[in-house]
């Protein structure tokens, strides 16, 4: 399973992910901000991973506030597609403009890899859905969007996200999921829901494929896989999860080298020497390397004779 640099990518990503709506119960997608994070995923057993623009901007040490660029983005997207073999669905925010943007971010992100490309119907500057203060853009101009991205794509899905629950109700937020999917959504994503009651609400009156944010200190209260299985979801994401966990035994471990000016008590919490290497093949470049030094001797021995 390890990276390598010659790693067949997806022929199909869009397909993959597809398949797996289609023969699954319930997809769980983790946040993977960088490929590490991404191969530890594959590693345990993960089918689908997701692409946070919280947990990348954030590892940039930026708010999440549409500040990355579509560049930015298809980089760290290609960087994640490359070493894994799970379908990648992909955070762009807004779209990163209007219509004609639009289109230009789904070709980007489908030849940077993504399998699924999220578009959310908040106006810039965005906020984190879990946060007040968000302003929506009006149902036809999502719409718009919407069109535009499904008519771009060639292979990739196309997630309509809407933040209508918290600025103009529930009701909002459905009709606007029903308005998103006849206009050619592929998957909903009702963003901030309040309770396990909202979440079947949704799923009652919204007639596609469903996915649901089990982020932390948000307004959706802590709703396992399970239950949202059982709610007619079926995708999962735990978009900043990873982040937050990095950035949390990165401040333990750095505290304790500035307490005790030694990191040996905290070894047991460290990924090894041994474990990194099996997790990024490093070994398998070394095979390489020795592979192609042997070619060139046999090469330059023949000149020599």
């Amino acid at each position: 399973m390890a990276a390598f640099l010659y790693r067949k990518p997806l022929d199909s990503p869009g397909e993959s992910l597809r398949a797996l709506i289609s023969t699954r119960e319930i997809i769980v997608a983790p946040g993977v901000y960088n490929p590490a994070i991404a191969l530890l995923a594959e590693k345990l057993g993960f089918e689908a991973l997701y692409l946070s623009g919280a947990a990348l901007t954030g590892s940039l040490a930026m708010p999440d506030l549409g500040l990355i660029t579509l560049s930015e983005l298809a980089l760290f997207t290609s960087y994640i597609t490359r070493v894994t073999r799970l379908p990648l669905i992909v955070d762009a925010d807004t779209g990163f403009g209007e219509v004609i943007n639009v289109e230009r971010t789904v070709r980007e992100l489908e030849r940077a890899g993504a399998a699924a490309i999220q578009i959310e119907d908040q106006v810039l500057p965005k906020k984190c859905g879990h946060l007040s203060g968000k302003s929506l853009v009006s149902v036809e101009d999502m719409v718009k969007k919407i069109i535009a991205a499904s008519e771009a794509r060639r292979d990739a899905l196309i997630i309509a996200r809407t933040d209508a629950r918290g600025v103009a109700g529930l009701e909002e937020a459905i009709e606007r999921a029903n308005a998103y999917l006849e206009a050619g959504a592929d998957i909903i994503f009702p963003e901030a829901l309040q309770s396990l009651e909202e979440f079947r609400e949704f799923a009652r009156r919204v007639k596609a494929p469903l996915l649901a944010n089990m982020t932390e200190f948000g307004k959706t209260p802590y709703i396992t896989v399970e239950e949202f299985r059982e709610a007619g979801y079926k995708i999962v994401i735990f978009p900043v999860t990873t982040f937050r966990a990095s950035l949390k035994a990165s401040e333990d471990v750095l505290r304790e080298i500035m307490e005790k000016g030694t990191q040996v008590h905290t070894l047991d919490k460290l990924y090894t020497r041994k474990e990194f290497y099996e997790l990024i093949g490093y070994y398998m470049y070394e095979e390489r390397d020795k592979e192609i030094e042997t070619k060139a001797k046999r090469i330059l021995s023949k000149k020599v004779k």
